[in-house]
């Protein structure tokens, strides 16, 4: 299948959160397949290292940072020397997130905290922390990842999906009082992607079950996520702001 080329995405300075594997992964190889430049972050390194070997010959090889997302002065800092490496920042990707399974009476204020510092906080400090560079270059774009999960009421997940639920409210929030400064802001919201993680949740039946619910046959694949994040961060889409973007082959 040959993939759409935006000529205005070409050096566009660029951070992806979670890029190391998974959606994150085809995210950081659609945007270095662009001739953007990419730094990105993740807390699993050899998955990382691996991907930066492996895109090691493209035009702008990504950049790794290893971090934990929890500390938000970690993060703070770490967008700083992106900012200094990459010479700016016109486009962040806030992707990373993990939606470990449990149950109600499993939570406690302490997990309560950590899920919220794993799924949600670090968002919006990445996103203060992008937008002076944003605002010198003349204009920026935030893409956050939401999730279908909350809007299906899937189990075991309430604190996954409240987080989930929460980013499109921040991405409502942010474009209002960013759009002046020519930031636009949307939120990505995919199905289930077939990803080395997803398939530990779902035998070969459940995966069968979800296909069966969607419009559309066949299984969602990173790439297919990269393409509408690619879409959304480019100058074509120039008006879009404010949103909630599926990419869900109709599983709702």
């Amino acid at each position: 299948m040959s993939r759409a080329i935006y000529p205005s995405l070409a050096g566009k300075r660029v951070f992806i959160s979670g890029g190391g594997s998974g959606i994150g992964e085809g995210l950081v190889e659609g945007f270095v397949a662009q001739g953007a430049r990419v730094a990105f972050c993740d807390i699993a390194q050899a998955e990382s290292e691996a991907l930066v070997a492996r895109l090691d010959g493209a035009a702008f090889a990504p950049v790794f940072h290893h971090i934990d997302l929890r500390d938000i002065d970690a993060v703070q800092a770490m967008i700083g020397q992106v900012e200094a490496e990459l010479g700016g920042i016109d486009i962040l990707i806030n992707n990373a997130a993990n939606d470990d399974r449990h149950s109600i009476n499993e939570v406690t204020p302490a997990y309560w905290d950590e899920r919220m510092a794993v799924n949600l906080r670090h968002l919006f400090f990445a996103a203060q922390a992008a937008v002076p560079a944003m605002k010198r270059a003349g204009g920026g774009v935030i893409l956050n990842f939401g999730s279908i999960s909350w809007h299906l009421a899937l189990p075991d997940l309430v604190l996954y999906q409240t987080a989930k639920a929460a980013i499109e409210g921040l991405t409502r929030s942010l474009a209002r009082d960013l759009g002046r400064d020519n930031i636009r802001v949307n939120t990505i919201i995919p199905g289930n992607v077939k990803t080395p993680r997803q398939m530990k949740w779902y035998t070969p039946e459940g995966e069968a079950e979800i296909v069966a619910a969607q419009c559309l046959d066949g299984r969602i694949m990173p790439v297919d996520v990269a393409a509408l994040a690619l879409f959304l961060a480019s100058d074509d889409a120039r008006y879009c702001t404010g949103h909630d973007y599926f990419i869900d082959a109709g599983w709702r």
